[in-house]
């Protein structure tokens, strides 16, 4: 079970990975970086992830019911350039972190992604 550093290493190995971070959403702190950040600001880049993922979580519009696991899975942003996915982590404690991980749109493939953000982050161990 891969922790914080080996999971990033991870995600960076995904075609077009630019970056990857995993943040708190209720603190906006990075918990961990690697690669690129857009602005090349990492601790700014998950300040602004964190609102958009708080947003996503928090407003019941978006949430799956019936269960206790985070309330979303992810949040796909796509731009001209490159596409920022946020796979919400479920956890022992809160579940209020998340894996961000920036991909070249060119280069990338946002369903390989996506599957495989979601298998890194059931094997995340935090702790």
């Amino acid at each position: 079970m891969p922790g914080i550093d080996e999971c990033l290493l991870e995600a960076m190995r995904l075609p077009g990975a630019r970056g990857a971070a995993l943040v708190d959403w209720t603190s906006g702190l990075a918990l961990g970086t690697v690669g690129e950040a857009p602005g090349g600001d990492h601790e700014t880049t998950a300040a602004e992830a964190a609102e958009l993922a708080r947003m996503a979580a928090e407003h019941g519009a978006f949430a799956a019911h019936g269960d206790d696991r985070p309330p979303v899975e992810d949040v796909i942003v796509s731009n001209h350039d490159s596409y920022h996915l946020l796979r919400f982590v479920d956890t022992t404690f809160d579940s209020s972190v998340f894996l961000h991980l920036w991909l070249g749109r060119e280069e990338g493939n946002l369903a390989l992604a996506r599957i495989r953000l979601g298998e890194m982050a059931t094997r995340l161990v935090l702790g």
